[in-house]
């Protein structure tokens, strides 16, 4: 089980509820050191004076803001002093519709889980509150030191945490942004084509279709590189669409697009007729079951020789979810027919 970030009491009205809470995300980046060219040395960041040169120790390192004509010093513990919420309160003030509050304010996601068994009523009480009335309760939450804006909602079976940023944190895009047009002059029929190909592109959200390509393109370099292998570059980007031309571009990417839908209606149509015979298979005698087990062995020792590159490749094209923080035995067992079934039941 994870460890919790926090830990608190969350109150509405008289009602007061111990919580802890635990990061809803993680990333799977790939973290590089750094290492001087030619060698195998690492680079090491040090804290320097940088009137002496001299390294300095984290317990004689303040914080300092620079006042124009000299520093002002603070000490870490008077931050702690000042700090808001020293009690671990997680106190909501009110609760508003989900859906006033604009994307742009979101930051990160938590779970919050009751601190123990006894609170499960409570924990409940607000869960379903929460659900039955769509509302988010909004409080404030101080962690490491800093205090957040945070929204409280029920989702599935839980109560989840999402920090916000304070409005003076929002950034006007007028100010932001170059080239805002005021008034675009677009025709009726640029317009119906636009629609036309959204609706053509529009598909159900399924967050398992996507995945982070770039990182398994790191993945592929540094396995190469291992192997002393190269691996093809990227493609150039998409040259910017030429407005002359901008109601051709929409005809085609709209033809493209539906060509591309029907395909996929065929695939899955062809998918749903495997699946048919494979349940008609698996309702053979257990004698052809056995024979299934071997070609299944035979299978996974194909698969013991390849790479894990290759490995990935395949666990791409089948879909296995997962697949980027996969070792390479892993990759085998999922990518193996009892490994692909155990697998599907888990989805």
């Amino acid at each position: 089980m994870a460890r919790p970030v926090w830990s608190g009491s969350l109150s509405f009205g008289l009602v007061s509820l111990p919580v802890q809470m635990y990061s809803a995300t993680e990333s799977h980046t790939v973290h590089f050191h750094q290492i001087e060219r030619g060698t195998s040395d690492r680079i090491r960041n040090k804290r320097v004076n940088e009137r002496t040169g001299d390294e300095v120790a984290a317990e004689d390192i303040v914080k300092g803001l620079d006042a124009g004509d000299a520093y002002v010093v603070v000490e870490p513990e008077e931050l702690d002093d000042i700090a808001p919420g020293r009690s671990k309160a997680l106190e909501i003030s009110g609760f508003v519709d989900l859906d006033e509050v604009t994307p742009i304010f979101f930051d990160k996601t938590y779970y919050l889980g009751p601190r123990g068994k006894e609170y499960a009523k409570v924990y409940g009480l607000l869960h379903r509150a929460l659900g039955r009335s769509r509302k988010a309760g909004i409080a404030t939450l101080v962690l490491r030191n800093r205090e957040y804006l945070v929204a409280v909602k029920a989702e599935a079976d839980l109560l989840v945490l999402h920090t916000l940023h304070w409005a003076d944190e929002i950034r006007d895009p007028y100010d932001e942004v170059a080239n805002l047009p005021e008034k675009s002059e677009v025709t009726d029929r640029e317009l119906k084509t636009a629609v036309e190909l959204i609706e053509a592109l529009s598909t159900d959200w399924e967050p398992e279709d996507y995945h982070d390509t770039y990182q398994e393109h790191v993945r592929r370099l540094i396995e190469a590189k291992q192997k002393g292998e190269t691996v093809e570059k990227a493609g150039e980007p998409p040259e910017s669409t030429n407005v002359v031309d901008l109601m051709d571009v929409l005809r085609s990417s709209v033809q493209t697009a539906r060509g591309k839908r029907s395909a996929g209606t065929r695939a899955k149509k062809a998918s749903g007729t495997r699946k048919s015979r494979d349940t008609k298979k698996s309702e053979a005698p257990r004698k052809s079951r056995g024979r299934g087990k071997a070609a299944g062995g035979k299978q996974s020792a194909r698969l013991d020789g390849l790479t894990k590159a290759e490995l990935y490749e395949r666990a791409t094209e089948a879909g296995v979810r997962g697949r980027s923080s996969m070792s390479r035995d892993e990759l085998i067992s999922a990518l193996s027919p009892s490994g692909g079934r155990s697998r599907a039941k888990a989805s």
